[in-house]
């Protein structure tokens, strides 16, 4: 039985500047990603950091909060091809408590309504693609360290004059 996520779980815009969230994102991500790195021989500890600090964009990142702490983030990013979900790293003590499962939930939803296809990568072996496996993404393509993912979006029933 999943557990569910914390009340005090909340999303906001992420900020840039001297009080920003890229340094707190980029950490998180270090710290997220590094035992799968380490396991696929491709851990640098200046280039995790770096690689997001590279591709952050604040208009597309949310910070997650859970108790007003920053635990994590997730980032979607449009795209030609669909919206591609980047940067979601949630903090190991935040794991397997719904979190996840409730903003994926929500961001699918989203796309579903905007008729956009959600797009990711994952890392070879990484716990986190049975996750999104639950959520209807498939593999498309994969090579010895990513694992490209897409959830096709569903057609959503147009809305209800009550829900108007």
């Amino acid at each position: 039985m999943l557990a569910r996520p914390p009340d005090s779980l909340r999303l906001r815009p992420a900020v840039l500047g001297v009080l920003g969230d890229v340094e707190a994102v980029a950490e998180r991500r270090a710290t997220v990603l590094r035992d799968d790195l380490v396991r696929l021989g491709r851990y640098d500890e200046a280039n995790t950091r770096q690689r997001l600090r590279n591709t952050f964009v604040v208009d597309h990142t949310s910070i997650v909060l859970v108790d007003g702490e920053l635990v994590g983030s997730v980032a979607v990013r449009p795209a030609a091809d669909g919206d591609w979900l980047e940067h979601f790293y949630l903090a190991q003590s935040c794991r397997g408590i719904g979190i996840g499962t409730a903003i994926l939930g929500d961001v699918i939803e989203r796309c579903d309504r905007a008729g956009q296809d959600v797009r990711l990568n994952v890392l070879s072996g990484s716990r986190a693609q049975s996750l999104y496996a639950r959520h209807g993404f498939v593999v498309e393509r994969q090579d010895p360290i990513d694992v490209f993912m897409v959830r096709r979006h569903e057609t959503m029933p147009p809305p209800s004059p009550r829900d108007q």
